[in-house]
C-alpha cells in the first residue's frame, strides 16, 4: 500500500473515531425525546454558529460548487452569494421561530404550524417537504462521498461500496446520539470544510504557475473562446467571464446561448438556496438553541463574512484554475464531479499526508449536512406521524427508538436514490432546496402576517410544490412543452410565484371562522410584545429594505449584467484591473461587500436578530396565554 493510501485511511480512521465518540456521548446524555431530537434545547453559542454553518454549506459547496465554476465560469460564481442569502432567511425567521418554540416547547416545525394554523394539514405537508428535501439532498452528499473515494483510492474502492461504507458511520452516530451528536461533530466539520476549500484554492493557484500564471491562463482561455466563436454570450463575450444577459426565452430541448446563468437564473437560484434555512430541518436547529444570541453571529460573521470571502476567492481559484490546468496538460480533463478529487491527487507524491487531510475535509463537508437531515427528518416522522397518529402516549424511550429506526430508513432511501440517479444527482440537490424554499409563506404567516390563513398557506404550498416539480430539470426528460427552467428562471422562482399567488388569493377570498383569525392575532400580539422593534430600530426598516431589494436585483439579479463591462472589456484581458481580474469578478467582490453591509444592517442595526432574554419569553407567554 502506497503512502497516500496509508495517510488516507489513517485520517479517515481518526475522523470516524471522533464521530463515534460523540455518538456515544450523545446517546448517554439523551435521556428524553427532547434531549434526542433537539438536544434538550441546550445548544450553546459557538456550537450553533459552527454547526449551522456546516449544515448550510455542505459537500455541494466543497465539491460541486468549484466544479460548476469550472464548467460555467464566473456567471455561475454568482451562486457564491448563497453565503449571504442562506442566512438572510435566518435573519427573517430564526429569532421569531425561537420565541415560538421556547414559549410552546415545540420540537418539530409540524407542531409549530399545527398549533398556529390549526388542523393537521400543515403538519403533514411539513413532513412531506422534509422528505422531498432530505432524501435528494442527502443523496447528493452520499453519492459525492463515494465518487470522491473512488478517485482518491485510484479505483480500489468502488463508488457504491464507498458510498455505503462512508454512510454507515454517519448513520451510526446520528442514530445513537441524535441532534446533540450531530451538533458537536458539525463543529469540527465546519472548520475542516473551510480549511479544505482554502487549501485547495491555494493548490490550484500554485499548479497554475502562481498568480501571474493564473491570470495569464484565464486570459488565454478567453482568447481561445473568442477565436473559436463558441461558448459566446449574445453580446459576443466569452461565457467564462460574462453573464449571458438578463433573461432568455429558450425552447424545450434547446440550450441557452452562452449559458443558462442569466441574471434571472442567478436570482431565482438564490431563492432555491434560501430554502436551506427555511426548510423544516432548520426549524429544529432553531428550537435546539439555549438562547437566541448565536443567530446574528452565524448569519453575519461566520456565513456572510468568512464563508462569503472564501467562496468568492478560493472556490473560483479552483474552478477557473481547473480549466487552466487542463490547458497546461496537468489534467487530461475534469468535470463538476472529479475536479476536487483531482486537485487533491496532485499532492500524492509531494505531500501524501495532505491528501489524507483533504480527503477528510471533503468527507466532513459532505456528511455535515447529511447528518443534520437524518436526525431532523427522523424527529419529524416520529413526532408528527407516529406519535400523532399511531401512539399518542408513546414514552420517551419508544420515541427515541422510533427516531433511530427512521434514521436508518431515510439513509437507506437516500442511498437508493443516489444509486439510481447517477447522472442527475446534483440536479436533485437543486430540486431539494427549491422544495425547502416553498416553506416561506408558511413561515411568513407564523412570524409576521396574521392575514395569511390556514387554507391559503396549505393550498399555496401544494401549488408551489407542483410548480417546482413541473419546471425543474429533473422532469424535463418527460418532454414538457416549456422545458426545464422556462425563461431561464429556476424552478424555485416558478414555485414561489405559484405559491404566493394561491396563498394570497385563498387567504383573501376563502371563508374562515372568527376564532381562527382571533387566535392568530393573539399569537402575533405575543410575538410583537417579545420581539418587536424599538422606535429607533423602526427608523432603519425602510432604508434597510430598500438596500436589500437593490442588492438582490443589482448584486446578483437581472441588473447584474452591468458588471460585465463596468470596469473593463471582458474581451480584452489587457484592460483587466486590478490584479488582472475581469470586470465581472470585480463586480462580484464589490457586491459581496455591499451584501455584508446589508446583512449587518438587518441583523444588528434593525435588530432582526437581536437576542431576546428567555425571561421575556416566559413572562409574556404567561401574560398572553395563561390569564
Amino acid at each position: 500500500m502506497d503512502a497516500k493510501l496509508i495517510w488516507l485511511f489513517a485520517f479517515v480512521g481518526l475522523y470516524w473515531a471522533y464521530c463515534l465518540f460523540w455518538g456515544v456521548r450523545g446517546a448517554i446524555s439523551s435521556r428524553t425525546s427532547t434531549d434526542y431530537f433537539v438536544a434538550g434545547r441546550t445548544i450553546g453559542l459557538w456550537v450553533f454558529v459552527l454547526a449551522a454553518t456546516a449544515t448550510s454549506f455542505s459537500g455541494w459547496t466543497f465539491v460541486g460548487h468549484p466544479g460548476k465554476i469550472l464548467i460555467d465560469g464566473l456567471p455561475y460564481a454568482f451562486a457564491s452569494f448563497y453565503a449571504l442569502t442562506i442566512p438572510f432567511t435566518g435573519v427573517l425567521f430564526l429569532r421569531r421561530q425561537w420565541v415560538v418554540g421556547r414559549a410552546f416547547e415545540h420540537i418539530t416545525p409540524g407542531e409549530m404550524y399545527s398549533t398556529y394554523y390549526g388542523g393537521n394539514g400543515m403538519r403533514l405537508l411539513t413532513v412531506l417537504v422534509a422528505f422531498l428535501f432530505s432524501v435528494p439532498y442527502l443523496g447528493v452528499q452520499l453519492r459525492a462521498s463515494g465518487d470522491l473515494f473512488h478517485v482518491l483510492t485510484d479505483g480500489m474502492i468502488g463508488i457504491e461500496m464507498g458510498m455505503f461504507a462512508l454512510s454507515a458511520i454517519v448513520m451510526i452516530y446520528v442514530a445513537s446520539g441524535g441532534l446533540r451528536s450531530v451538533a458537536y461533530v458539525d463543529c469540527a466539520q465546519c472548520v475542516l470544510l473551510a480549511l479544505g476549500i482554502v487549501i485547495l484554492g491555494g493548490i490550484a493557484i500554485s499548479f497554475a504557475g502562481g498568480w501571474g500564471g493564473f491570470t495569464d491562463g484565464l486570459a488565454d482561455y478567453v482568447k481561445q473562446d473568442l477565436a473559436s466563436g463558441q461558448k459566446l454570450t449574445p453580446a459576443g463575450h466569452s461565457n467564462i467571464v460574462a453573464m449571458p444577459g438578463t433573461i432568455q426565452a429558450v425552447s424545450s430541448g434547446a440550450e441557452a446561448q452562452g449559458s443558462v446563468w442569466t441574471g434571472m437564473m442567478c436570482l431565482t437560484y438564490m431563492f432555491a438556496l434560501m430554502g436551506i434555512q427555511s426548510s423544516p430541518a432548520f426549524s429544529m436547529w432553531c428550537f435546539s438553541n439555549k438562547t437566541s444570541e448565536p443567530f446574528r453571529w452565524q448569519q453575519v460573521v461566520a456565513s456572510s463574512i468568512i464563508i462569503g470571502i472564501i467562496l468568492f476567492s478560493f472556490t473560483i481559484f479552483q474552478g477557473i484554475g481547473g480549466n487552466i490546468l487542463i490547458a497546461n496538460g496537468i489534467f487530461e480533463s475534469a468535470d463538476d464531479k472529479n475536479l476536487v478529487p483531482q486537485l487533491i491527487n496532485l499532492l500524492t507524491d509531494s505531500a501524501p499526508w495532505l491528501v489524507g487531510l483533504l480527503a477528510v475535509c471533503a468527507l466532513a463537508a459532505m456528511q455535515s449536512t447529511g447528518a443534520a437531515y437524518m436526525s431532523t427528518f427522523s424527529g419529524m416522522v416520529t413526532r408528527d406521524l407516529y406519535k400523532q397518529y399511531v401512539s399518542p402516549d408513546a414514552s420517551d424511550s419508544v420515541q427515541k427508538l422510533c427516531g433511530r429506526i427512521f434514521v436508518i430508513v431515510v439513509t437507506v432511501v437516500a442511498l437508493f436514490v443516489a444509486a439510481q440517479f447517477t447522472g442527475a444527482i446534483v440536479m436533485l440537490g437543486g430540486l431539494a432546496v427549491a422544495y425547502g424554499f416553498q416553506m416561506y409563506p408558511a413561515l411568513m404567516g407564523v412570524c409576521y402576517f396574521p392575514w395569511l390563513t390556514r387554507k391559503g398557506v396549505v393550498w399555496g404550498l401544494v401549488a408551489g410544490l407542483v410548480a417546482v416539480t413541473l419546471t425543474d430539470r429533473t422532469v424535463a426528460v418527460f418532454g414538457l412543452p416549456w422545458g426545464a427552467f422556462p425563461l431561464t428562471i429556476h424552478s424555485a422562482g416558478w414555485g414561489i410565484f405559484a405559491n404566493l399567488i394561491i396563498a394570497l388569493l385563498v387567504s383573501k377570498f376563502a371563508s374562515e371562522n372568527n376564532g381562527e383569525r382571533e387566535k392568530r392575532q393573539k399569537h402575533h400580539a405575543f410575538i410583537q410584545a417579545v420581539s418587536g422593534l424599538t422606535e429607533n430600530q423602526k427608523k432603519w426598516v425602510t432604508p434597510a429594505w430598500i438596500l436589500t431589494v437593490v442588492w438582490f436585483l443589482v448584486g446578483f439579479g437581472p441588473f447584474a449584467t452591468v458588471g460585465n463591462t463596468l470596469f473593463s472589456d471582458p474581451n480584452t484581458p489587457a484592460t483587466w484591473a486590478p490584479f488582472g481580474l475581469p470586470s465581472l469578478w470585480v463586480w462580484q467582490i464589490l457586491m459581496l461587500l455591499f451584501g455584508i453591509f446589508v446583512m449587518w444592517m438587518l441583523a444588528f442595526k434593525v435588530g432582526l436578530s437581536k437576542p431576546i432574554p428567555i425571561e421575556d419569553v416566559t413572562s409574556q407567554r404567561k401574560a398572553f396565554f395563561e390569564k
